[in-house]
């Protein structure tokens, strides 16, 4: 007996142990596997594919302005470009936030949901300088991407890419956030990126960059390459950002942000305290009309340490035109305080 329970009854036992085990935490229970599928599945209805056509004439005269008034008297022979992009949507009663460059001079945008459902869009506005625009479509009760809570994210949180690479529909990248407020990527002075090394090709723009839970990171728009295709930089604009434009458009038709008329370098000052060097002042501007002049420190701006350009540019922008902006400024080793009535941001010339 004690031969029969060592060599039959004792394994017999741990097997059906094990097996109970097996059967108990077979991971059946999806919240228990381990991948993102749950956040792709939160995320990924808000996320739409968009298809936009433009007719150009073929003539390359049709591009002189001499000559497009005749061109389009008589329109001859066409050519129609197609590109494609991504866009989220970020309200139940349909605008949907995109890059302008999807969209750009779109004769017809189609946007195709996560249930293959098509419908045409309008453009609502845009934005040059974040390369941001807000289409809409005829639908209601669409199903809105998650936003952030107050939880920051983090360099080194998991980041999933959402969107319509290459036309193929919709797909999911994961990296992680790599860097915060990446500049000069673009010559725009408001650039503030999120870095990542989620995969996002062609096709990406204008798409979703999600965190572990699915919550809106930022709007996908671009890649660095050498080659043309994904190699781990991507940026997308800050969830924070793109929101605050679209609602700028959706309700003024595009973006306000003050204005002072000045270009500022930061440079340092023998002795002296930080600040920002004035290399030029529009003419007739709001600095003009204060009395700034090229060689000017600025120490700070409405009462902000003036020790970053694009901190600086942010307070600038987010004054109210028609709003006083208060400026510190050294010249010739004195500083002396002046009163700048913002003006609004004009469009960059294109």
């Amino acid at each position: 007996m004690t031969h029969l329970t060592r060599f039959i009854l004792v394994p017999a036992v741990i097997g059906a142990l094990v097996g109970l085990a097996i059967i108990l935490f077979d991971g059946s229970d999806v919240s228990q596997r381990p991948g993102y599928a749950a956040a792709v599945a939160r995320a990924a209805p808000a996320v739409v594919n968009i298809f936009s056509t433009k007719i150009t004439q073929k003539s390359p005269l049709c591009r002189i302005p001499a000559y497009r008034a005749l061109c389009e008297a008589f329109p001859g022979e066409q050519q129609v470009q197609n590109s494609l992009g991504s866009g989220v949507i970020v309200r139940q009663d349909g605008f949907v936030l995109t890059n302008k460059h999807v969209v750009e001079g779109a004769d017809e945008i189609i946007v195709m949901f996560a249930n293959n459902q098509t419908t045409t869009a309008n453009v609502i506005g845009t934005d040059p300088h974040t390369d941001l625009a807000v289409i809409k479509v005829s639908a209601q009760g669409l199903p809105v991407i998650p936003e952030l809570s107050e939880e920051q994210p983090r360099v080194g949180d998991v980041a999933l890419a959402i969107g319509n690479p290459f036309g193929l529909g919709h797909s999911v990248s994961q990296g992680i956030i790599s860097a915060f407020s990446r500049s000069i990527i673009t010559n725009s002075p408001y650039d503030d990126f999120i870095q990542t090394d989620a995969a996002i090709s062609p096709g990406n723009s204008g798409g979703a960059l999600v965190d572990h839970a699915g919550r809106l990171l930022g709007i996908n728009t671009m890649i660095y390459s050498q080659s043309g295709g994904s190699e781990g930089i991507g940026f997308a604009i800050p969830a924070d950002i793109a929101l605050s434009v679209m609602s700028q458009i959706v309700q003024h038709g595009r973006v306000i942000r003050g204005w002072l008329g000045v270009n500022l370098r930061p440079q340092s000052m023998p002795n002296g305290p930080p600040g920002l060097l004035v290399t030029g002042v529009n003419r007739g501007g709001p600095a003009h009309l204060a009395g700034l002049q090229r060689g000017d420190f600025v120490l700070s701006v409405n009462q902000v340490n003036a020790t970053n350009a694009y901190t600086i540019t942010d307070v600038i922008a987010n004054t109210k035109p028609g709003n006083a902006i208060e400026l510190e400024v050294l010249r010739n080793q004195k500083r002396f305080r002046a009163t700048a009535t913002a003006g609004e941001l004009p469009d960059p010339q294109i």
